[in-house]
């Protein structure tokens, strides 16, 4: 069987339940000691609260060059989906490997490590690193401190494959995003008399509307890059809470909404339009009852979008390794535009399985994606070899 060793190693990743709200330190430990079979070192950069790590890694000589391959250790949640199977436990089912993670993304980590005794065997004439992370999945919040440690390094890398599910093709570019916790307070009292009241709901209600017809006015007028599916800035409001009885007026209404922007759009911009539109449309109606009242909006989550030249070196590069000429860009974010604009490190995109496989029930990867995988990063050693 093709990709044996990969898929064993695999098969141990997702056996790990490293969904985002867990700690991941068994899994980075397994693959700390995985490497250190192969004498090679690894270091573990921690949270605060010591319960996740980032696991950074080098093979080969300590000298400027290179290659950073990256990925994230974390998956999505399980509740509420109904699975044929344990997602925990990789199986097989035809040419499918199902398994929670097993598209998004421990593939690409599972075929990072089996090449490992390659890494070693060749002469590698430029490094290649590891850079595994935590908490990619609630909005690149683990990265953060692994770039922190690698900016202090002294020997700096060339470039950097982030090894997102992509179907092996090359992204060139994806949108950034930002997340808010909206919350209204309001002025409750008997629903009998509500209009002596502020009803936070209906607040919340007012203020949703607005985003929607924000999100409708990117969809007519743009900006637009048409290289995306979905070419134009989106604004989503996804969740939504608030009330206690049917006869309170709501003092509370919590909600959540994002904005994810093409590399055009400032999603400042936009935020400001939102909080402009509360002061001048809102709190004067909510305050005219009572000054306690108001509108508190929080940013929860954030990372930059992603951009790079279809025409760059490191493109062209990547697109010869894989024999195939063809880019895009995608609708979902990763932790490249950080790579990018913390470090200033050409970054490119690309990994095995498809994004819509990810994050559902049954998720899976092909085994001809892992074959087609491991072919690629068997030709990327290759050119780093100085043999």
């Amino acid at each position: 069987m093709k990709e044996k060793n990969s898929i064993d190693i695999l098969k141990s990743l997702v056996s790990f339940d490293t969904t985002s709200y867990r700690s991941n330190l068994e899994l980075v430990e397994f693959i700390k000691q995985y490497l250190k079979s192969f004498k090679i070192e690894s270091e573990l950069i921690y949270d605060e609260s010591k319960t996740k790590a980032n696991l950074y890694a080098t093979i080969g000589p300590k000298n400027n060059g290179g290659v950073i391959l990256s990925g994230h250790t974390d998956v999505v949640p399980v509740a509420d989906q109904t699975w044929d199977s344990d997602p925990f436990n990789l199986i097989r089912k035809d040419d499918r490997l199902l398994g929670r993670g097993s598209a998004d993304m421990k593939g690409f980590l599972a075929l990072v490590l089996s090449r490992v005794p390659k890494m070693i065997e060749v002469n590698l004439s430029k490094p290649i690193h590891l850079a595994f992370s935590y908490d990619e999945e609630i909005g690149c919040v683990g990265v953060h401190r692994m770039l922190d440690i690698i900016e202090k390094k002294p020997y700096k890398p060339s470039f950097c494959i982030v090894g997102e599910p992509t179907g092996m093709e090359v992204v060139v570019g994806h949108k950034g995003k930002s997340g808010y916790n909206v919350n209204v307070r309001g002025l409750p009292c008997h629903s009998g008399h509500a209009p002596n009241g502020v009803n936070a709901i209906n607040f919340a209600a007012k203020l949703i509307l607005h985003i929607s017809e924000l999100a409708i006015d990117k969809s007519i007028n743009g900006p637009f890059d048409y290289d995306y599916e979905i070419p134009y800035t989106t604004l989503h409001t996804g969740i939504v809470s608030g009330g206690k009885a049917l006869n309170i007026v709501p003092d509370l209404c919590k909600f959540e909404f994002e904005i994810r922007h093409i590399s055009k759009d400032d999603p400042n911009e936009l935020l400001n339009k939102i909080k402009n539109y509360t002061l001048e449309n809102l709190i004067p109606d909510m305050h005219n009852i009572s000054k306690e009242t108001g509108i508190y909006i929080e940013e929860n989550v954030s990372y930059p979008g992603f951009l790079v030249s279809q025409d760059s070196q490191n493109v062209k590069y990547i697109k010869e390794l894989l024999n195939n000429n063809i880019h895009k860009k995608v609708i979902f974010g990763s932790e490249a535009g950080l790579f990018n604009n913390r470090l200033k490190l050409p970054t490119v995109v690309c990994g095995p399985g498809s994004i819509n496989q990810a994050h559902k029930p049954n998720e899976y990867i092909s085994l001809n994606q892992l074959e087609k995988g491991g072919q690629f990063l068997d030709r990327l050693i290759a050119s780093l070899n100085n043999a």
